[in-house]
């Protein structure tokens, strides 16, 4: 069984995250933030008040205690949205802007590349892609994609 962390969680009447610390304060909108969201996602989470404060530190998501580990993943999937490419399908061209057929772990969609900047290396298989809409799409492991996608993805690298 794991540790209590020192603090209370639970949402309010309106749904929102509460803190409640060792000293009785309540603060109300707290929002977890990923440290390494995507290298470890699980390691290093900080739960900061509505202006940023940091509240507390989470140094690993599976310690916490099953009911306060609930409503930490419940509140991230909330605010996180970023899908998985596993096959891009094709590009309407190699000039940008180009829109890309793609499928990701949430289904076929298209994406909308304003430049290759939007293309960022993570690690040395990973990339995070910027569509013209704001949405971040992953690719986790470039190495593993069909030849194909990974043909059309080296003329933007």
């Amino acid at each position: 069984m794991t540790d209590s962390p020192g603090y209370q969680l639970q949402r309010d009447a309106f749904g929102r995250l509460q803190l409640t610390g060792a000293d009785g304060e309540t603060h109300t909108g707290v929002v977890p933030v990923r440290a390494f969201p995507i290298a470890a996602p699980d390691w290093g989470i900080a739960l900061v008040d509505p202006h940023g404060n940091e509240l507390a530190w989470i140094d690993r998501l599976s310690e916490l205690p099953d009911e306060l580990r609930t409503l930490v993943e419940s509140e991230l999937a909330g605010r996180e949205f970023m899908p998985v490419i596993s096959r891009i399908v094709s590009v309407s061209s190699y000039a940008t802007p180009s829109t890309w057929q793609i499928e990701t772990d949430h289904g076929d969609t298209q994406l909308v590349l304003k430049g290759e900047e939007d293309i960022r290396r993570l690690a040395l298989q990973a990339l995070l892609i910027a569509d013209s809409h704001g949405i971040y799409y992953l690719i986790r492991d470039r190495y593993a994609l069909d030849l194909q996608s990974r043909k059309i993805l080296d003329r933007f690298l």
